[in-house]
């Protein structure tokens, strides 16, 4: 079952940026007397970027799953790379992330907030993180951030300060088509080139998302072709190791032969250099004996 605050949650963070805190002050009161309603009052507001990322989920949930299994499959292949091939993998995350960040400011275009340069950058810094840590794009796909996400998939990000509520990690948004428009007011006068001004906004929006996905799939094609690059390459080194491994356990068998063969000639050298003392105790003892004979 799910957890009440979080369903109460999910509705609230996926309003228009302007009607969070007024219907979350509301259902507040509604819950007045209830321990939820303290709870409902102490959801954060989020940052712009941060809306801006939360609708993505919502209204792109595919596009994101598919940012979120890249970034797992790179994620796993980035143990075996060279310099040049991490050089490569960081492009293509730009690319991509770069692409749908300009689908999420088109998003939020369509809802009636510019983004500016310095939240896109926010936004995308978020999709990165989301990419290069598996907690962060839970944090993502819960689709209740209040703060957007940087990582270089080494630091630690405060993960609990960046959700609504800690409980919103391993949650997934429920996706959200946008409101129909409203109906047109029969008391103002039409606009004579309200349709082609329509069909221009229409084919300006369709020509972004084209942009979007065209450098979506090319940076994921590119992403597909690195991975199974690599997981060759994982295959060679693998056999190689397999090799030496080989090599190493004959190397050993060998090795204990010969401790064998040093043990048993030790044993005879031992012997030799006795025999040799004696043979020197009994010439010595017949030099002194001819000596005496003169």
């Amino acid at each position: 079952m799910t957890d009440p605050l979080l369903e109460i949650a999910d509705e609230l963070y996926a309003l228009p940026l302007s009607e969070f805190t007024p219907a979350r002050d509301a259902r507040s009161k509604e819950l007045k007397g209830d321990e939820l309603g303290p709870r409902v009052k102490s959801l954060k507001k989020p940052s712009t970027a941060a809306w801006v990322v939360n609708l993505l989920v919502r209204r792109e949930a595919e596009q994101v799953e598919q940012v979120l299994s890249v970034g797992a499959a790179l994620r796993e292949a980035q143990a075996s790379m060279s310099g040049d091939d991490l050089r490569a993998l960081t492009k293509q995350r730009r690319q991509l992330t770069a692409a749908v960040t300009h689908q999420a400011r088109r998003l939020a275009a369509d809802e009636g907030l510019k983004v500016t340069s310095a939240v896109a950058d926010q936004v995308e810094a978020t999709l990165t993180a989301a990419m290069v840590q598996e907690e962060c794009g839970q944090a993502v796909r819960s689709g209740m951030l209040v703060a957007a996400l940087a990582t270089t998939g080494l630091d630690e990000v405060e993960l609990a300060k960046a959700v609504a509520v800690p409980e919103a990690l391993g949650f997934e948004a429920t996706p959200r088509e946008a409101a129909p428009p409203a109906p047109p007011d029969l008391h103002v006068v039409p606009d004579p080139d309200a349709d082609e001004k329509a069909r221009a906004a229409a084919q300006e929006q369709l020509d972004a998302a084209e942009e979007a996905l065209g450098a979506a799939q090319e940076a994921y094609d590119e992403a597909v072709g690195e991975v199974e690059k690599l997981e060759a390459r994982s295959m060679q080194v693998q056999a190689e190791i397999d090799e030496l491994k080989r090599r190493l356990a004959d190397l050993e068998e060998s090795f204990e032969e010969l401790d064998d063969e040093i043990g048993e000639a030790e044993d005879a050298k031992a012997e030799a250099q006795d025999a040799l003392r004696q043979a020197t105790q009994g010439r010595d003892a017949a030099a002194k004996v001819l000596d005496r004979l003169g």
